[in-house]
């Protein structure tokens, strides 16, 4: 391709949606079984507010309106963050490339982590007592630096399992490269 002289040639531009998108690596995408985790906790979080609110009218002075305020908020914010939650839930994804993993996530402010199989220093299989119950996982990297961590929620146990021994050993081969 000519260009004018002293311009310089025409380069493709990326638009942001692709900046954050792997070139050839298919995104693995989390389980939709999260946006459940995460909505049962809003519920209980929701329901303890709403207790609060039940409280707040046992208090002789306080005027009827503020309770009823207070739960109209909670009720606008339950719903608000349930269709957040699913949006949220579906950002969510990770590639693995040949020589790093990349992880995705994020709606208003999309991220983007890059973790070299070198680098890693620890995989790390978790799930606390809902997850566990509702079948999933979390797998999270730590690295020397600890702002480089990356975590992935909502895997089932097959897939969290097959990740981090695939990451495990990856990391030991890069690692022993070095």
């Amino acid at each position: 391709m000519t260009t004018p002289e002293g311009s310089a040639p025409a380069v493709p531009t990326r638009t942001v949606d692709q900046a954050f998108m792997p070139e050839g690596e298919p995104w693995q995408r989390v389980s939709p079984v999260l946006a459940k985790a995460y909505r049962i906790e809003l519920v209980i979080g929701v329901g303890l507010g709403l207790v609060v609110v039940a409280l707040l009218n046992l208090i002789p002075d306080m005027p009827r309106v503020v309770p009823l305020v207070l739960a109209a908020a909670l009720l606008v914010a339950l719903v608000w963050i349930w269709i957040v939650i699913g949006r949220r839930v579906r950002s969510w994804g990770y590639a693995e490339r040949e020589d790093d993993l990349l992880v995705t996530s994020g709606i208003l402010f999309r991220r983007l982590v890059i973790v070299p199989y070198g680098r890693m220093q620890l995989v790390d299989l978790t799930a606390g007592p809902l997850h566990r119950a509702l079948g999933i996982t979390t797998v999270q990297l730590h690295t020397a630096a600890a702002t480089t961590d990356a975590s992935i929620p909502g895997l089932t146990p097959e897939v969290a399992a097959g990740l981090r021994d695939r990451l495990a050993r990856r990391g030991e081969q890069r690692s022993a490269g070095l």
